[in-house]
């Protein structure tokens, strides 16, 4: 990334920082973040994997900065593709300076789907699972050809719209198979799930996958967790940004404020009882989500 960009991100201005802005304590005076920077993904499962899509946005925040888009990198294509985001969170990830990232989409799918088709209660044996079947991360590889049954093996891995998990009950969030409506997370995760293999694959243990690989982060590790920004986008004003680019900027927003003011730690460690939390290792978690 560019120093004149990261100018941009760490630099510190009253008129583009909500948190500063509110009469805040200065962030720099009240602990040490664990993160570095923040980055807010807000997206889109349609078309295809190397289609431009508006819905796809992404917002960055440094620790004394508020967040900013970040636009793709100069190309015929105006917006992000799916996989144009994945290949930049690799170069992204790969830095030694701890990131949180926030995604927009469910990391994995309700215990019933696992003992339907008995699969093994592993995150990311699942993955590989539901890729060989809903190969969405290939070229012209739509979910929509795949639920027709044009590609790959859909059918032999469906779920049913009224199974939910554990956090989307608890967050009032629709069903990841609840698909063919505005707003239907269902299409987003089917599309994003293959690129969170292809992210474990490249980046290996430099990423920890909240809260699959457990709900506490090595200290100075970057981290990848699911978020649901429906649960703060009306906290943060709006300002001239369209909802798919407030949805990611309230995620980037959220998550350093939380990390600013010592909080994000008690939202990774919900007060889940045992049970609970083994089955949150199966399905998930929306951070955030108590």
């Amino acid at each position: 990334m560019s120093h004149a960009f990261w100018l941009g991100i760490d630099s510190w201005s009253t008129k583009t920082d909500p948190i500063r802005r509110q009469g805040r304590e200065d962030v720099t005076t009240i602990r040490t973040p664990s993160f570095n920077r923040y980055i807010g993904i807000d997206y889109s499962g349609a078309q295809t994997p190397t289609s431009s899509l508006k819905g796809l946005r992404v917002y960055m925040a440094g620790q004394s900065s508020a967040p900013v888009e970040v636009h793709p990198p100069p190309s015929p294509r105006r917006y992000w593709t799916r996989r144009g985001i994945a290949e930049w969170l690799v170069e992204q990830l790969a830095e030694t300076r701890p990131i949180l990232v926030g995604i927009d989409h469910a990391f994995s799918f309700p215990l019933r789907y696992f003992e339907t088709h008995h699969l093994h209660r592993n995150w990311p044996a699942f993955l590989d699972d539901f890729q060989q079947h809903w190969p969405t991360d290939e070229s012209r590889t739509w979910v929509q050809s795949i639920r027709d049954g044009t590609t790959g093996d859909g059918a032999a891995r469906s779920g049913n719209a009224h199974w939910r998990r554990l956090t989307e009950t608890r967050a009032g969030a629709k069903s990841v198979f609840h698909f063919d409506f505005e707003g239907s997370v269902a299409k987003s995760t089917h599309a994003g799930l293959p690129w969170l293999r292809y992210l474990r694959q490249q980046l290996g243990d430099r990423v920890y996958f909240w809260p699959f690989d457990g709900w506490k982060s090595p200290v100075g590790r970057s981290m990848i967790a699911e978020v649901y920004p429906s649960l703060w986008s009306r906290s943060f004003p709006r300002e001239e940004r369209t909802g798919h680019q407030q949805d990611a900027y309230s995620a980037a927003a959220w998550m350093r404020r939380s990390d600013l003011d010592g909080t994000l730690s008690r939202f990774l460690d919900p007060p889940l009882m045992p049970a609970e939390r083994a089955l949150a290792q199966v399905e998930g978690w929306i951070l955030g989500v108590m």
